[in-house]
């Protein structure tokens, strides 16, 4: 497609339109170039990942990162030949994959659950990055009646038909927020009064020990290094999953299930706890 000439900066500033539930297709589809991709943004396409050339320049580059950092797009430079490997097409350097899922603004969701009535109950992942893992903790959200899914833009697995096909469908039914950093994040849940809880083997405290009737947010880590240790100093509170065994731990949708029921017991039936 031939670049237009001149053509003037816009501005991006502020989260895109909010919409209740996220846009689900099952297609994996692709934007190639550069002007298509800034058509496709400006319209609010829901973008997963742009790849650039690395070495890159010209026209339309500048506008392209600066949307991407505004909206917590990943962008990966890559060497030409992945690209020329993904399309024969022109791509002038661009390619951006289109996601399965809109991704949502943290404190549109917030203000919208508390809206609605609701008290917020979200899962952030920290390092997950087996999307068979996070299609299953998804599942659990929506089962256990929590609302949102929070992951970083980086370090996660990515949301695609697999992940879809793991969550059962939930995924289509829960709000999904994507951050660039997730100790801001924290942050922010706690200006909005939402207290944030972390798994760790050696707390004090077992899980159904706490007071999941509160705004909570839970931070699941990865298998193998947990929640890193910034994000877990940021957190209000830890608990740990008891076990029958000395056994290495649960695997992480399973510890999730675990927090999430436990949370959903206390909320449905309070004099259980």
């Amino acid at each position: 497609m031939q670049e237009r000439n001149n053509r003037p900066e816009k501005k991006h500033s502020g989260p895109r339109r909010f919409s209740p539930r996220p846009n689900f297709t099952t297609e994996r589809k692709f934007i190639i170039g550069r002007q298509p991709l800034i058509e496709s943004l400006e319209s609010g396409a829901n973008i997963e990942k742009i790849l650039i050339q690395k070495n890159a320049q010209g026209e339309g580059l500048n506008e392209i990162k600066q949307f991407a950092r505004e909206h917590t797009i990943p962008v990966q430079l890559v060497p030409i030949e992945k690209l020329n490997g993904m399309t024969k097409a022109n791509h002038q350097g661009v390619l951006a994959f289109i996601s399965n899922v809109k991704y949502l603004d943290l404190q549109q969701v917030i203000d919208f659950v508390v809206a609605k009535g609701e008290t917020p109950l979200f899962v952030m992942l920290d390092g997950v990055t087996d999307v068979r893992n996070i299609g299953a903790i998804s599942r659990s959200i929506h089962c256990c009646g929590a609302q949102a899914l929070i992951i970083p833009d980086k370090g996660v697995g990515a949301l695609n038909e697999e992940a879809f096909k793991s969550s059962a469908g939930a995924l289509e039914h829960i709000h999904v927020v994507r951050v660039s950093s997730l100790l801001k994040t924290v942050d922010d849940l706690h200006l909005n009064g939402i207290q944030v809880f972390t798994s760790e083997m050696r707390a004090d405290k077992n899980v159904h020990e706490l007071d999941f009737k509160v705004p909570s947010c839970i931070i699941m880590g990865d298998e193998g290094r947990g929640v890193q240790p910034y994000l877990a100093k940021a957190a209000d509170y830890f608990f740990k999953i008891p076990m029958a065994t000395n056994f290495d731990s649960f695997n992480v949708s399973v510890a999730a299930g675990i927090v999430l029921y436990e949370a959903m017991k206390q909320r449905l039936f309070p004099a259980s706890k």
